[in-house]
């Protein structure tokens, strides 16, 4: 009896053993073919963040997938308020200045060829080749951050800031200053865009700015985004 029971233990062991030692396979076998699949150069810079250690490198891949996810819906928001009070500061601007609500159709000869070439596309885009009506509020969500941004470059610091724009930014009256947290915004959103590592990136940095430049239009609006902002908390539990 005894010794059977020796044999049963022992029969337990090895078939623990066993399953352990499958899973160990089974993990080695998925690091491996994730290496491959996400690319060995793109998987490098985490890798060295890990220390070389793969299977770590694979855990902050993940975590930097979430916490990009969430600046850029932080980032999304701040956008969408920020474009309609420039939109709407815009409008308001051209109806009294050239009887046009329509301010992207530029009746000043205000904006810069670059403006007006996104502003083109835009017009393009919102039509959707003659499927749909243009409206303004459709060209205003065609134009990306980086025409916002441009808008607020040095070059029109004499006209539309000092005309209007500087009606959008209670909260802030330095145009530099609120032109380079666009910049930093517009930079993240990019490296976002292209699945680039953010983990390396000042994230809690770019959190404060987006929440800043939100502020400087709007409290309430800076409120709202902040209470829904996971970010925080997705670095409190960043793989160590």
């Amino acid at each position: 009896m005894q010794a059977e029971a020796v044999r049963g233990l022992r029969g337990e062991d090895y078939r623990a053993r066993e399953r352990r030692s499958r899973k160990v396979r089974t993990e080695l076998t998925e690091i491996a073919v994730m290496t491959r699949r996400l690319s060995p150069e793109r998987l490098t810079p985490y890798a060295i963040a890990a220390g070389g250690d793969i299977a770590d490198a694979l855990e902050l891949y993940v975590w930097n997938a979430k916490v990009s996810a969430a600046l850029g819906a932080t980032i999304g928001h701040v956008e969408v308020v920020l474009r309609n009070a420039v939109h709407e500061n815009l409008t308001e601007w051209s109806v009294r200045r050239f009887g046009e609500p329509k301010w992207y159709l530029d009746v000043g000869r205000l904006l810069q060829q670059r403006a007006v070439e996104d502003i083109r596309v835009a017009r393009q885009r919102a039509r959707r080749g003659g499927q749909r009506t243009e409206t303004p509020g459709r060209v205003v969500a065609e134009l990306n951050l980086g025409f916002w941004r441009y808008l607020l470059a040095s070059h029109y610091d004499g006209t539309l800031w000092r005309q209007t724009l500087h009606e959008v930014f209670p909260g802030q009256s330095r145009r530099r200053i609120i032109h380079d947290a666009f910049e930093v915004l517009h930079l993240s959103r990019n490296r976002l865009a292209h699945h680039e590592p953010m983990f390396n990136r000042p994230i809690a940095d770019i959190r404060i700015t987006a929440l800043a430049l939100a502020g400087w239009v709007c409290p309430v609006s800076r409120g709202w985004i902040e209470r829904r902002c996971s970010v925080e908390s997705l670095l409190r539990r960043r793989p160590a």
